[in-house]
């Protein structure tokens, strides 16, 4: 991806700050039980999360008792991080990107990200977060992402042919990735020079939504953020009828990710 087009990009989802903390699926505890097991850390470790949005991925770590500073890009997310946050002295809501907010360096015993290493300039996030790492810190990235299991819904099958009539269809080349099959990205990590890789691990589970649900979740992502009016009223209204016609009137989507953690070198 262009570094143009990561910026357009990453800038489109502040237009989904009041909606994205409920919308948005809750990571599985076991994700931060993970990083814990592998790390050691013990409450009052300080921690920087990358990208913390409205701070889904803050809350859980917050209610462990971790000191946090949490650096989010967008203004309006950024208000809603705030407000979410604000009941944890202990952590601190920094506005502005990654890439250049002024941070204390070698001073944290964890980075991650949630959600938003891929949207990181990749000529430098890993140089940034290792120069934010205390010596032997950790960092820990994943990206939710849907996938199709074995029996799934079908709906998101059914639902294409619409996507390529409004001029949003996937690649010819498209393969759906099943539970397990997210990329995984130790040779780039180990190829930084700055990390070694402890573990990747995958996390799968299960979500249904109502229409109301569904589409209040297809407006936090940036494609559909993107889309032209006409486009988003068809789609949208499809999504409803079709769902509508269901006995249960819902959808079932499965969410996996793939949960990288590695060592600061020395």
């Amino acid at each position: 991806m262009e570094a143009a087009d990561r910026e357009r990009i990453r800038a489109v989802f502040d237009r989904a700050a009041a909606t994205y903390q409920e919308a948005r699926p809750d990571y599985p505890d076991a994700v931060f039980e993970h990083i814990l097991t592998m790390t050691g850390l013990q409450p009052g470790a300080r921690l920087l999360e990358i990208g913390c949005a409205t701070g889904k991925a803050t809350l859980p770590f917050a209610r462990r008792g971790f000191r946090i500073t949490a650096v989010e890009l967008g203004p309006a997310l950024f208000e809603q991080a705030q407000a979410n946050l604000a009941a944890f002295r202990a952590v601190d809501v920094v506005l502005g990107a990654f890439e250049t907010t002024p941070l204390p360096g070698a001073s944290f015993d964890l980075v991650y990200a949630a959600t938003a290493w891929q949207w990181i300039d990749p000529t430098v996030r890993y140089v940034r977060a290792a120069e934010a790492l205390r010596p032997g810190g950790h960092l820990a990235f994943w990206d939710a992402r849907d996938v199709v299991p074995p029996g799934g819904d079908p709906f998101f099958f059914e639902i294409q042919e619409v996507y390529k009539d409004i001029g949003e269809g996937l690649p010819a080349d498209f393969v759906w990735p099943v539970p397990g099959s997210l990329p995984e990205h130790t040779d780039e990590i180990e190829a930084s020079g700055r990390f070694e890789v402890m573990d990747v691990r995958h996390f799968d589970w299960e979500v249904c939504y109502d229409a109301a649900g569904y589409l209040a979740l297809l407006d936090t992502f940036s494609g559909h953020l993107l889309m032209e009016q006409w486009q988003r009223d068809r789609l949208y209204g499809e999504i409803r009828r079709r769902l509508a016609e269901r006995p249960d009137g819902l959808v079932r989507r499965h969410w996996g990710l793939a949960l990288h953690i590695a060592r600061r070198l020395s």
